[in-house]
Order: structure tokens, then sequence, then C-alpha cells
């Protein structure tokens, strides 16, 4: 089984993609529903925040406050990084459980959704394809705009806050061009979707897996073998 790292910024269309292969079969993890796991009540992660940001980050009902938190941290780069130092770990761990599962189940690639990828490139190194959902800057406004009610000046703050897509669009080996229809978005991904069930990475990524264990289990009976004369 070989990763697919799919990306982008906001309102550039990304999720609408995820949907789209979801549809057509693909395994997806979801790096923001997964954080938004390891910081549910009782956690490690939980328990972490809460310490060094205070209860007054929770709700009535015991949740953390996803707006409060990330004012917090929004105006603060120290905050952030703290945060960041909390629950990337914790979210790491746990995408790594989902990719075994899948790996288990026999699936050829699983597709990770990770808004931050090229950001933090933590797990660059292990993808074998990255993707990025690209709009082009006038389009990525007026959706942003429109779907959470901003001005132009608020909407470019944020935009601004995130890598350049223009800059995310030259590090990856794919890019689905989202400035169109939804009809022209699905077609390339549908392309996209062929392309990937066409690969043959999963067989050498097998073929690796299969030749370390043999190796290990190998130098075990050796060691074995040891132990026992």
């Amino acid at each position: 089984m070989f990763l697919v790292g799919l990306t982008g910024g906001i309102s550039s269309g990304k999720s609408t993609v995820s949907s789209m292969l979801r549809e057509l079969g693909c395994p997806i993890i979801d790096a923001d529903v997964v954080a938004r796991k390891v910081v549910e009540p009782h956690t490690r992660a939980y328990t972490r925040i809460v310490y060094h940001f205070g209860p007054e980050i929770l709700l009535e009902n015991g949740e953390i406050d996803r707006q409060k938190l990330g004012q917090l941290i929004f105006a603060s780069e120290e905050k952030r990084k703290l945060l960041n130092s909390i629950t990337h770990p914790e979210i790491h761990k746990t995408m790594l459980k989902e990719i075994l599962f899948y790996f288990l189940r026999g699936h050829r690639y699983v597709v990770l959704d990770v808004p931050l990828l090229f950001e933090t490139r933590r797990l660059t190194q292990f993808l074998n394809h990255t993707v990025v959902v690209y709009s082009d800057p006038a389009t990525q406004l007026s959706r942003l705009m429109q779907r959470d009610g901003l001005t132009q000046e608020q909407a470019e703050q944020r935009v601004a806050a995130q890598m350049p897509l223009n800059e995310k669009r030259g590090l990856a080996n794919h890019v689905i061009e989202n400035s169109g229809s939804r009809e022209d978005t699905h077609r390339q991904v549908l392309r996209l979707h062929t392309k990937l069930e066409d690969s043959m990475d999963f067989l050498l990524v097998r073929v690796i897996a299969i030749t370390a264990t043999a190796g290990l289990s190998g130098i075990l009976l050796y060691a074995a073998k040891v132990v026992l004369s």
C-alpha cells in the first residue's frame, strides 16, 4: 500500500475533492477529523491543553472551545507552537493506526487529507504522490467571503496567513484545478483516480515490506539457534 497526500488552501475546494475521491471508494484519512478526535475530553492531549491554556478555554460541557483556543494561538506564535507540540504527535499516532488498518484490509493506497501538508513537512517523506487542489486568488477570496461572511480585508488576511497556493502547486506531483465548474473538477478527479488505481507503487511497497519481514524473521531464527546451541 502506498500513501497519497491531499492538500490545498482555505476555500480552494480540498474538501470537495476529498468527498469525490471518497465516493469513488478511496480510503480517506482526514487530519482535521483526527485533530478533533485527539482533543476530546479525557484524552492525553486534552489534559495537557487545559493544563497549559487554562479551564477558561472550555465550553460548559467540558469540551474545548475551538474558536476561543484559535483566537489565542492566532495572536501568539509561541502559543501556536506549544499547541502544535501537544497535538501533532497524537494526530500522527492516530493516523498511523488508521493507515495500518487499511493496510491490513488490503487497500492499494490511502489518501491523507492534510491541510498543512507542505507547511509541516512531517509526512511528505512517506508519500508516493502529493495532490494540491488549486483555485485562482479571486475565486478563492470570493468563496471564502461567501462561505464565512467575511469582508474582503478579513478574507485576504486569512489567505495571507497560509502558504501561497502557487507555492504548494509547485511542490505537488498532481494539481486539481478547481477554479471552474464542479463538473470540470470531477473530470480531473476521475483522471487522478485512474492514475492512482493503475499505479504499481503498491507492489514495490509490498515487496519491501515482505523482504523486511523475511529478513527480520531470518535474524530472529538465527538468534534463537545461537541461544539454544
